[in-house]
């Protein structure tokens, strides 16, 4: 094969032809392959048979330890061989062989190298076999030579005595041999099987072939303590034909052996005990996965969640970026300008109080909750974040509307762990664990703790952000030398202004997941309790009280109630919005449409804000105040009357206890509140149903000296509505109706409760007549009113006929 041009540099000589010191033919040629830039030794000999032919009166001997052992096919160590500069010929001539013996009595003719077995074969000629091999054996020993890749072995040189075979097949070598014996008596015994191969080094065992087996040939199994033992006694005895032993067995010869790697089976018992132990390896390697991840990830959690909680990746924040986007951007006519709903300067005059009240309890120690209650659309984010925290360092902002909203554990992992800044997380893992813990289940009859249930993760990530927020609350401490000698504890009670400020907003704005809420609740008091952060709770939830007292149940909370804006702050506020495009002479009709139109609204900042946008697309204040009411309209029908709004979640009032204060808000504005408790229709709801509607936004309890006093609507534009609603006839036919029959049906079970009193009353010896005769009273006035009422039914079923 044409090799190239630089391969001598690359490869020991012998590799391209024989010694060129000898004028020998030889016909042991080493070849080469430099396809896709590898190389591989093919077999030698005539035709490649894989025998090294020798002429009359050559020998072979086995240079042990001269490359690597190959010991798969991907073992590279022979690779770094190639750099090897000097040629294996010129190392065995200079370094193997005693200087004194090369000449006429030693000749060498033809090396070939085994790299696979990590030797040489040198072809020699030599008057004494035996003296130049004995010679060879104590040169080396006495230079106890050692190559650079085995520190730890020395080179060896063997005589060949049998007819070795050089394969290139797929086959490695092993400490294990099979040595079959062919011809002659067909089997050797252990011990003249030890007098050949322990001379190769030490032999750990001799298993010959179980008596009963009919294999043929016959064989034995030589196990080697090191593998460069069994590659020499390969090399050296393979083909031998035994002779007579007499000195050792007696008659033992004519057998030829063959000899093959045999691989170890290797018993896999750690395997083996890791499958055979599920209840011990699962459990272990769950708490190792845990450890690992925790390692790993939790460092780098931390620091997302400390960077959410500083503002460090806020680019928005930053003074670079708002200067050039104040000279770029926002210098042209286009896009929003500016947030309208953030501009609260026209009720500024209401709420100072409020908002310096606010930073007041923000530079407190007292270890307790803020909540800032009020209806939606009356500006309680826009009040604390914006407003009171705006030149604050260090808030976290947790919304739970979207972590309350999303659809399965994984989405709302997901969604809490965006809300705090915790990532990464893998959410959707939790599917792959929760199968993992099903196989282990049906394996060893327990779970093994891969998946974790939602609240244990949602704990975690606030957990994580607990110590985060503690973490960066401590970040000046020592940077002052009265702080000196003082704990953490000591440290945080005495710099209130140092703590983070955690805004919960949207808290119980919906019916949903309650172990979000309690979860929160709970570690919100702990961050109090610990002086770790101050907390600040947003709810439209008058009821918040019950669900935070569970968490922090011995502190009285600071709370503040937000209101709708008064009458000229509403004014200023829609002029504001508008730009003042009412203002001039020729817009005089239009301001007193504004209003009135304001007058209608009230003060409920979101009505507002929608009643500026409107007239800024061209309506009129009257349009759009007409559009807003209409609008509200639907949306009370849609949601409190109308069946369709009932299948998505069960109502907990009744549609005409609903109607009745409808019908009554729309004529009189208010209602007193013991006035609507004493009605039929919450005879046996009591305050629940008025609880609830307050819940859903129908309505709202005003209290006055810590009672409930009155009931309003719940936004001042739904008197308005009511009103719309009011002139519907068939609409108020129709509900006015069902209040009928509910009425009847209450008065139908009063009178059949007395009847059955009655009848046990009559079964008496003595009756007592007081009892009998306000039993009657009872079911004539009972009755009395079921007249009335399927009396007016009457009418309102031929309403309900003729009209449409």
């Amino acid at each position: 094969m044409r090799q190239p041009p630089d391969a001598r540099r690359l490869l020991p000589q012998s590799y391209f032809s024989p010694s060129f010191r000898n004028n020998g033919k030889v016909s042991n040629r080493l070849f080469t392959n430099w396809q896709w830039g590898r190389r591989y030794t093919s077999t030698v000999g005539l035709k490649k048979s894989g025998f090294i032919d020798l002429a009359p009166g050559e020998g072979l001997l086995f240079f042990d330890n001269v490359y690597p052992l190959k010991t798969s096919r991907f073992d590279i160590r022979n690779l770094m061989m190639r750099y090897d500069k000097q040629s294996i010929e010129s190392r065995i001539r200079a370094q193997y062989i005693p200087k004194n013996l090369l000449g006429s009595k030693f000749t060498i003719t033809g090396i070939i190298p085994r790299l696979k077995d990590g030797g040489a074969f040198v072809k020699f000629r030599s008057a004494n076999v035996e003296e130049a091999e004995t010679i060879i054996a104590k040169f080396l020993k006495e230079k106890n030579l050692k190559p650079w890749f085995s520190p730890f072995k020395r080179v060896k040189a063997y005589v060949v005595k049998g007819k070795p075979w050089l394969e290139d097949l797929y086959r490695f070598p092993s400490t294990r041999l099979k040595v079959e014996f062919v011809g002659g008596e067909g089997n050797l015994s252990q011990e003249a099987t030890y007098a050949l191969f322990r001379r190769y080094g030490k032999i750990v065992d001799i298993l010959p072939q179980p008596p009963g087996s009919r294999d043929l040939p016959r064989f034995a199994m030589v196990q080697y303590f090191r593998m460069r033992s069994a590659t020499a006694a390969r090399n050296c005895l393979h083909g031998y034909k035994v002779p007579e032993m007499q000195a050792v067995l007696g008659k033992e010869g004519g057998v030829t052996l063959r000899i093959l790697y045999e691989r170890a089976i290797k018993t896999s018992w750690i395997k083996d005990w890791l499958v055979g132990h599920p209840r011990i390896v699962i459990p272990v390697v769950a708490a190792f996965l845990a450890t690992f991840t925790v390692a790993i990830f939790d460092p780098v959690r931390t620091w997302f969640v400390k960077a959410k909680i500083t503002g460090a990746l806020n680019i928005s924040d930053n003074t670079y970026y708002n200067w050039i986007k104040r000279h770029t951007i926002e210098m042209l006519p286009i896009g929003a300008k500016h947030s309208d709903m953030r501009d609260l300067w026209a009720v500024w005059d209401e709420r100072k109080e409020q908002v310096e009240q606010l930073k007041g309890w923000l530079l407190e120690t007292v270890e307790t909750f803020i909540v800032v209650q009020g209806p939606r659309g009356s500006g309680k984010k826009d009040l604390v974040v914006d407003t009171v925290l705006a030149e604050r360092e260090n808030v976290l902002i947790i919304d739970c509307e979207p972590i309350n909203e999303a659809h399965g554990d994984s989405a709302t992992i997901a969604a809490a762990a965006a809300q705090v800044g915790y990532r990464p997380v893998f959410s959707w893992l939790n599917t792959i664990s929760s199968l993992l813990d099903l196989a282990a289940q049906g394996t060893i009859g327990s779970s093994a703790g891969f998946s974790q249930t939602l609240e244990t993760q949602f704990s975690k990530i606030l957990q994580n952000t607990g110590t985060t927020l503690k973490a960066v609350a401590l970040r000046d401490k020592g940077s002052d030398r009265r702080d000196q000698g003082l704990n953490d504890d000591e440290y945080l009670s005495a710099h209130p202004e140092k703590r983070p400020v955690v805004v919960i907003d949207n808290f119980l704005h919906m019916e949903g997941n309650s172990i979000i809420y309690k979860r929160l609740a709970d570690w919100a008091a702990f961050l109090v309790s610990a002086n770790v952060a101050h907390v600040i709770f947003l709810t439209n939830d008058t009821s918040f009280s019950k669900s935070l007292a569970k968490s922090l149940p011995d502190r009285a909370f600071r709370s503040i109630l937000l209101g709708d804006a008064q009458p000229d702050s509403a004014k200023r506020f829609v002029l504001k919005h508008i730009d003042d495009e009412l203002d001039g002479p020729d817009n005089e009709k239009a301001r007193a449409e504004l209003e009135d139109s304001i007058q209608a609204l009230g003060g409920r900042l979101t009505d507002l804000e929608f009643l500026a946008r409107r007239i800024r697309t061209g309506e009129t204040p009257k349009q759009a105040v007409h559009e807003i009411i209409e609008t509200s309209a639907q949306e009370i029908l849609k949601l409190y009357f109308l069946e369709e709004a009932g299948r998505g979640r069960k109502r907990t009032w009744g549609t005409e206890q609903a109607w009745y204060l409808v019908k009554n808000l729309a004529e009189k504005g208010e209602i007193a509140y013991h006035h609507v408790l004493v009605h039929d229709l919450f005879k046996f709801s009591s305050e629940d149903a008025l609880q609830n509607l307050e819940q859903a936004e129908l309505i709202t309890i005003v209290t006055r000296n810590g009672r409930p006093w009155c009931v309003k609507p719940g936004r001042p534009v739904f008197q308005a509505a009511f009103r719309r609603l009011m002139t519907d006839r068939v609409l108020c036919a129709r509900m006015d109706f069902l209040s009928c029959a509910a009425l009847a049906k209450i008065e139908t079970l009063v009178v059949h409760t007395a009847g059955e009193e009655l009848e046990k009353l009559g079964e008496l010896s003595v009756p007592p007549k007081g009892r009998i005769a306000y039993l009657l009273a009872r079911i004539a006035e009972a009755q009395g009113k079921i007249d009335t009422y399927e009396r007016e039914m009457g009418k309102l079923k031929r309403v309900l006929k003729e009209e449409y």
